[in-house]
């Protein structure tokens, strides 16, 4: 099969959903026709039933993006819906489906649409695992991500962890690491004054952000003790922690643990779902972004954090340190409040030019073009 004029489909969230996977799907399929592909993305007409979302909706409130042909058509419930997508693109004869594994809860869906595609011989099947060992177990894990992989043909994974657990499922299939690419689809780079400035935030304070969905094994918790650590130490009080994103779980112990803690007069709290039209302002206006995760496979904030050129402490889990190198592009500390609270006043000792031009440096080796030819290349038989 040679690389030329390819006719992909992408499955997997897009506009009107919301969130990291639809904004990388759309970037990729923009990579795909920059590089004279045509490119469709089949997306849900239902992701999650209500009762399994956590957060208050799916839905963007963004405008859809311009040029690209998105079709709202899979009801991840439906078997019957299934097989008619399955039957759909199987006449369509694609030469590669491109399609998003993330969450065993999708393998019976996916998978099923999968198996009847490939009765056309002629489509190939790359799978981007994002996970195949979920964060927060539930029964049938194991069974439904076993039943999604047998008719793929190929697998990316973005992180070494994800490639590792994959080899308890499968052998005999290909499996490459390409790194996540930038989420250059934000927008530029904007000045710090201005972004604090639209987002309502003194631009005389140290900013340290935590960004994304609220979830256990981010470990917003432990940054929250860290927090208590720092004030007793006297850290500077100028500097304040910005928690930016949706509660994906129950609100109310972290709320009670900053109140008990005492810590209320050092943290910015913007707990609702952050637009995409709005992430550069909140990304441009800290000094340095923490991920301070108990457990991690790869990380959307992280190229969120490089293409706009901030610096990140993370913890020594995970895909984190590899993608993070320690003391160039940012500090590496282990998932407790103490060590975090150490890298915190070191990151601040050392100051951000330390780390920016082997930051910029680092950066140009994750490119939409690499994901575009690696998959490609995945594709071959």
């Amino acid at each position: 099969m040679n690389n030329k004029n390819k006719n992909i489909v992408i499955i997997g969230p897009a506009h009107p959903l919301r969130g990291g996977l639809a904004s990388f799907n759309e970037r990729l399929a923009k990579a795909f026709k920059e590089a004279n592909h045509q490119v469709k993305i089949v997306t849900f007409s239902l992701q999650y039933p209500g009762l399994l979302f956590p957060g208050t909706t799916q839905f963007s409130s963004d405008p859809a993006p311009k040029d690209l042909d998105i079709s709202v058509a899979i009801n991840s419930i439906n078997p019957l819906n299934w097989i008619k997508i399955g039957l759909r693109l199987q006449k369509a004869r694609p030469d590669i489906i491109v399609v998003r594994y993330w969450l065993p809860f999708m393998g019976p869906c996916l998978g099923t649409i999968c198996r009847i595609v490939k009765k056309n011989n002629h489509t190939r099947i790359v799978c981007i695992a994002d996970n195949v060992i979920p964060h927060e177990k539930r029964l049938g894990d194991i069974t439904f991500t076993k039943y999604f992989i047998k008719p793929i043909d190929a697998f990316i994974t973005m992180s070494n962890k994800v490639m590792a657990d994959l080899k308890n499922f499968t052998h005999a299939k290909p499996v490459v690491f390409t790194p996540h690419p930038l989420y250059d689809n934000f927008g530029a780079i904007v000045n710090k004054d201005i972004a604090r400035e639209k987002i309502g935030i003194d631009t005389e304070n140290k900013i340290v952000l935590f960004f994304g969905f609220i979830r256990h094994y981010k470990g917003l918790d432990i940054l929250l003790e860290a927090i208590k650590i720092l004030q007793d130490k006297g850290f500077n009080t100028q500097t304040k922690f910005l928690i930016a994103g949706e509660f994906y779980e129950d609100s109310k112990p972290y709320l009670d643990q900053i109140k008990r803690l005492g810590i209320e007069d050092l943290i910015i709290l913007r707990t609702s779902f952050i637009p995409d039209s709005e992430v550069k302002h909140y990304l441009c206006a800290a000094d340095v972004v923490v991920q301070p995760y108990r457990n991690a496979t790869q990380s959307g904030v992280t190229p969120l954090a490089y293409h706009f050129e901030v610096p990140m402490i993370v913890t020594n889990v995970g895909g984190l340190p590899s993608l993070v190198p320690d003391y160039k592009v940012g500090l590496v500390c282990e998932p407790t409040p103490l060590s975090l609270a150490e890298k915190i006043i070191e990151y601040f000792k050392l100051g951000s030019s330390h780390f920016i031009p082997q930051l910029r440096e680092e950066k140009k080796k994750y490119g939409w073009d690499t994901m575009v030819k690696q998959i490609l290349s995945s594709s071959e038989k």
